[in-house]
C-alpha cells in the first residue's frame, strides 16, 4: 500500500479541511471552487463552461502527470525521442494512423461547443504543465527516473485513437491464415461465430505466402504496450539487466496466458433495473467496465458543476467530460457491442511502378505524406507515409507485386473514443440521451440509461460498415470488388425502452434481437455469455432489490461453467484416494469462486487443464501458432454432446478426457501449492491475486518496484464470473472502476476506483483505494454541494492569476 495509516490520514484530513487554499492560475476567467473528498474525487464548481473544463484538465494533469505525458507521446509518435530507435516503428505507426481531418468538424461532432470545450481542457492541461516545468524538482518521480520534462498538449492528443477499442484486423489476419491452412469449413468448427455464419472464403488473388508476412506491422507497433528498459532509467533507480530480463519474461508469460485464455471472455457489465423491482421504487443503474488494471487506473472520477452542467462519474482522465455516471436527471453506463471497424485490403501493384495500385479498372497512385521523427542519439529520421483509397498502407511486397492497406472506420470524423459523452452529460430525458448516443461512433457500445421519470433504456452505438457479399473476417482484395456500402446509422442499431422484464443487461454477449433486420451490419464474434446469464438470473427473481445488492452482483463469483461441468465428475472415480476425495468435495460446493475456497482452487485448475486438453485435441498442429484456445462455450457444448467431437464411444471418450484433466489438475496443484490441501485456497499470492504494476516497474530496482506497484492481494472470481478478474493467476484485467446509482437519491451513489485517483506515488490518493477494492467495497460519491463541503478532505479555490 502506498497510502498513510488511518491515523495519519485522519490527521491530514482534520488539518487540511480546516482552511481553504487559494491557487492563482493563468487562463481562468472567474474563481473556481474545488472540494476534494476522502476518496480523492475533485468536485469542481465553476461559473463558466470554459473555466469548468479548463479546471478539469488542470486538475487531472496535476493528479496524473506521468500518465498524461506517456499518453501524449503515444498519441503524437514521439516515444523514440526519449527511448531511442527501438520505438521508431511505433512512432511510424502512430503517425501513419493519425487523424488528419478538420479540427472544427471533428470536435463539434461531439457537442455544439466541442471545439471550445476541448480547447479549454487542453489549456488547463498546459497551464499545469507550464507550472510543473518551472519546478522540475517537484515533478513526480517518474520524470526524474527518465530525466525528462512533460511537454505541452494540443487538441490532437485528446482525439487520438491510439488506445481506443478499435477493431479486429489482427483477428482477421489470424483467421485468414487458419483458413489458408485448413479451409473455411474446418475453421468454422474452431470458432463460435454467431448469430450468423460468416463467409470465410479467401479470394484466389491473395497469395498464401503474403498472409504469413508481417503485413500489419505498423498497426501492431502503434497498438503495443510501452515497455521501459533499464537503460531508459537514471542509474540510481535502475534495475540490473539480468533481473529485468527475468521480470519481463514473467510479465509477458502472464499476459500471454491471460490474453489467450480470455480471447472469448473480454468485456464489461452494465444493467438498469426498473423501479418496479427496486426498494426505492426508482430505477437503478450499475456499470463496471473491464479493462487492463494499471497504475494509475485507466479511469478517473470527477464531479463537474457549472451553469448547464452537473455531472459526476468516471472516464479516462485525458478526455473532458464524464463517460459513465449521472447528472441531475439520469444515469448511464457502457459496455462494448461487438462491431468490426476494420478490413485488410490487398492490391495488385503496377508491374513497373510500385507507387501505383489497381482499383476499379485503373491504376491509382498512393498518396504520400513526408514526415520526420526525432530519435534519441540518431537525430531526425525521414519517413514516408502512404495511403490508398481505403486507408493507411501497412505493407508493400515488390517481389509478390502486392500492397496491403487497412480500411478503418475509426479514421472518420467523429470517431474519437468517449468524446460523445459531452452531449450525454447534458441529457435530461431518454430521448435526449438516445440522440446523444448517435454521436458515439467508436468504440461501439451498449449504452444504458435510467432516469428519475422511471425509464430504463438501451441503445447499441458505433458505426458498422455495411458489407454485402463478404464478411470482413478474412483479408479481401482492394480492387473494388468488395466495398463497404456506407455505415448503418446508429438509430438503426438495436435498442430497447422499458422492457416487460423490468431490467436490461449487457455483458458483451450477443443481445441483438433474433429478428434484427440488418444482419449485414452485425459482428460475428462475441464474448461468452456466462456473465450476462448470471446477472440476468439474479435480476429475474420476483422481488425488490436494494442498491447494495447491485454491488454484491457486480462482485458475484458464481461460475456458471462450474455448475455445468461439476456433475460430469460423478461419471468416474480416480485411483488416487486423495484426488478422488477432492473430486467428491466439489459435489457439495456452491460453484462460487471465493478467495478463501479450496474447492474453487481445485475447480479452476481443472477447468484450465480441460481447456488445454481440448485445445490440444481439436486444434491442428499447423494452426496452433494462430489459435491457442477454444471458446469455453464451445467446449461445454462438446461435453454435453460429445458425439460432435468424438465419433467413437463419445461419452466414454469425453469422460476419459475429464478424468485425465482432473488428475492433471491435482498434480499441478501439488506442484504449485504443495502437498497439503489446506494450503490450496484460491485467493493467495501463489494463486489468484491482484498485483497492479506501474509501467516503469520492470525497469527500476526492486526497492522502487515495491513502491510503485500495488499488491499482491488475494482475489476471487475469474473471466466468466460477473466479477470478471481475468483468467490467469493475476487479476490483471477486470473492473478497476465501478458505479451504482439509485435515481431516487443521487447521494446514495456508490463507486470505486483502484488503486487510487492519483498517479503520483507521493500522493495520499496513490493507493488509498486498493484494499477497499480488493475486498469488494465502495465509497460514497456525494452530489449535493452541502454534503460535499461537509465531508471534504481539502478545499481550495482556483483564482485567475490576473
Amino acid at each position: 500500500m502506498k497510502c498513510p495509516t488511518l491515523a495519519v490520514f485522519l490527521l491530514l484530513f482534520a488539518s487540511m479541511s480546516a482552511c481553504t487554499q487559494s491557487l492563482k492560475i493563468s487562463g481562468l476567467n472567474q474563481p473556481v471552487e474545488v472540494y476534494r473528498d476522502s476518496s480523492g474525487i475533485n468536485h469542481i464548481f465553476a461559473q463558466t463552461e470554459h473555466d469548468l473544463f479548463f479546471s478539469q484538465g488542470y486538475l487531472a494533469a496535476k493528479d496524473r502527470l506521468f500518465q498524461f505525458e506517456l499518453w501524449r507521446r503515444q498519441a503524437t509518435g514521439t516515444l523514440s525521442e526519449i527511448l531511442g530507435e527501438r520505438e521508431l516503428e511505433r512512432d511510424k505507426g502512430v503517425r501513419l494512423f493519425r487523424f488528419r481531418g478538420s479540427k472544427k468538424a471533428e470536435l463539434n461532432h461531439y457537442h455544439p461547443r466541442g471545439e471550445q470545450i476541448v480547447d479549454a481542457f487542453v489549456a488547463g492541461v498546459n497551464s499545469y504543465i507550464e507550472e510543473a516545468r518551472k519546478s522540475p524538482e517537484q515533478l513526480p518521480i517518474e520524470f526524474r527516473m527518465l530525466n525528462i520534462l512533460p511537454e505541452f498538449w494540443t487538441w490532437e492528443v485528446v482525439i487520438s485513437r491510439h488506445q481506443g477499442l478499435l477493431g479486429n484486423s489482427p483477428e482477421e489476419l489470424k483467421i485468414s491464415r487458419i483458413v489458408s491452412l485448413i479451409g473455411p469449413e474446418e475453421t468454422q468448427k474452431l470458432f463460435r461465430f454467431h448469430p450468423n455464419q460468416p463467409d470465410l472464403t479467401l479470394d484466389p488473388s491473395i497469395p498464401k505466402e503474403l498472409l504469413f508476412k508481417d503485413i500489419l506491422h505498423p498497426y501492431q507497433a502503434f497498438r503495443a504496450a510501452v515497455v521501459f528498459h533499464p537503460e531508459d532509467i537514471q542509474p540510481e533507480f535502475r534495475r540490473s539487466q539480468s533481473e529485468f530480463g527475468k521480470t519481463l519474461t514473467e510479465w509477458q508469460s502472464e499476459l500471454d496466458f491471460t490474453l489467450e485464455a480470455d480471447a472469448f471472455a473480454k468485456g464489461s457489465n452494465n444493467w438498469v433495473v426498473s423501479g418496479k423491482k427496486t426498494e426505492s421504487g426508482f430505477p437503478y443503474m450499475a456499470n463496471d467496465p473491464h479493462r487492463q488494471n494499471s497504475v494509475p487506473s485507466l479511469r478517473y472520477w470527477v464531479h463537474l458543476n457549472a451553469p448547464g452542467w452537473n455531472v459526476i462519474g468516471g472516464g479516462e482522465p485525458v478526455i473532458p467530460g464524464v463517460s459513465i455516471g449521472h447528472n441531475d436527471h439520469g444515469a448511464w453506463g457502457l459496455t462494448v457491442f461487438s462491431t468490426d471497424f476494420e478490413d485488410i485490403r490487398v492490391y495488385d501493384l503496377h508491374p513497373q511502378d510500385p507507387e501505383k495500385y489497381w482499383h476499379k479498372g485503373e491504376w491509382l497512385s498512393f498518396q504520400s505524406v513526408p514526415d520526420t521523427i526525432q530519435v534519441k542519439e540518431k537525430g531526425k529520421i525521414p519517413v514516408i507515409h502512404r495511403y490508398s483509397i481505403h486507408g493507411p498502407v501497412t505493407f508493400i511486397d515488390e517481389e509478390l507485386r502486392k500492397a496491403v492497406a487497412l480500411e478503418c472506420a475509426w479514421l472518420e470524423i467523429g470517431s474519437a473514443p468517449y468524446l460523445a459523452s459531452l452531449s450525454m452529460n447534458q441529457a435530461k430525458t431518454w430521448e435526449e440521451f438516445r440522440t446523444a448516443t448517435t454521436l458515439n461512433f467508436i468504440p461501439a457500445e451498449n449504452m444504458i440509461w435510467a432516469d428519475r421519470q422511471g425509464n430504463i433504456g438501451w441503445q447499441a452505438t458505433g458505426i458498422p460498415a455495411i458489407r454485402k457479399g463478404f464478411s470482413g473476417l478474412v483479408v479481401t482484395p482492394g480492387d473494388g470488388s468488395k466495398e463497404w456500402e456506407g455505415y448503418l446509422p446508429i438509430e438503426k442499431r438495436p435498442s430497447s425502452l422499458n422492457p416487460a422484464s423490468g431490467f436490461i443487461v449487457t455483458a458483451n454477449e450477443n443481445v441483438t434481437p433474433k429478428d434484427y433486420p440488418y444482419p449485414e451490419a452485425l459482428g460475428y464474434e462475441w464474448s461468452d455469455d456466462f456473465r450476462g446469464k448470471r446477472i440476468a438470473e439474479v435480476l429475474n427473481q420476483d422481488r425488490k432489490f436494494a442498491l447494495e445488492e447491485m454491488g454484491k452482483l457486480q462482485n458475484d463469483y458464481l461460475a456458471i461453467p462450474a455448475r455445468q461441468l461439476v456433475p460430469y465428475l460423478e461419471n468416474f472415480r480416480l485411483n488416487d484416494p486423495q484426488a478422488d476425495s477432492l473430486r467428491k468435495s466439489l459435489f457439495s460446493w456452491d460453484f462460487t469462486l471465493d478467495k478463501n475456497s479450496i474447492q474453487a482452487g481445485i475447480y479452476v485448475m481443472w477447468e484450465r487443464e480441460l481447456r488445454d486438453r481440448m485445445s490440444d485435441l481439436v486444434i491442428p498442429t499447423s494452426v496452433s501458432p494462430y489459435l491457442a484456445s477454444i471458446s469455453l462455450t464451445r467446449i461445454l457444448e462438446w461435453m454435453e454432446n460429445p458425439e460432435k467431437i468424438f465419433p467413437k464411444d463419445p461419452e466414454k471418450t469425453r469422460d476419459e478426457v475429464l478424468k485425465e484433466s482432473f488428475t492433471n489438475a491435482i498434480a499441478a496443484l501439488r506442484v504449485k501449492l504443495g502437498p497439503d490441501v489446506i494450503n490450496w485456497q484460491y485467493g493467495q499470492a501463489a494463486y489468484k491475486h491482484a498485483l497492479i504494476r506501474h509501467p516503469l516497474a520492470a525497469a527500476v530496482n526492486p526497492s522502487w518496484e515495491k513502491k510503485l506497484n500495488h499488491g499482491p492481494l488475494p482475489r476471487g472470481g475469474y473471466s466468466y464470473t460477473p466479477s470478471a478478474n481475468a483468467y490467469g493467476d493475476n487479476n490483471s484485467f477486470g473492473a478497476s472502476f465501478r458505479i451504482l446509482v439509485d435515481t431516487k437519491n443521487w447521494e446514495s451513489t456508490l463507486g470505486i476506483n483502484t488503486p487510487g485517483q492519483s498517479g503520483n506515488p507521493e500522493s495520499p490518493f496513490y493507493g488509498n483505494l486498493i484494499e477497499l477494492w480488493a475486498n469488494d467495497g465502495y465509497f460514497r460519491a456525494h452530489f449535493e454541494k452541502a454534503k460535499i463541503k461537509g465531508s471534504s478532505f481539502e478545499q481550495f479555490t482556483l483564482q485567475p492569476k490576473n
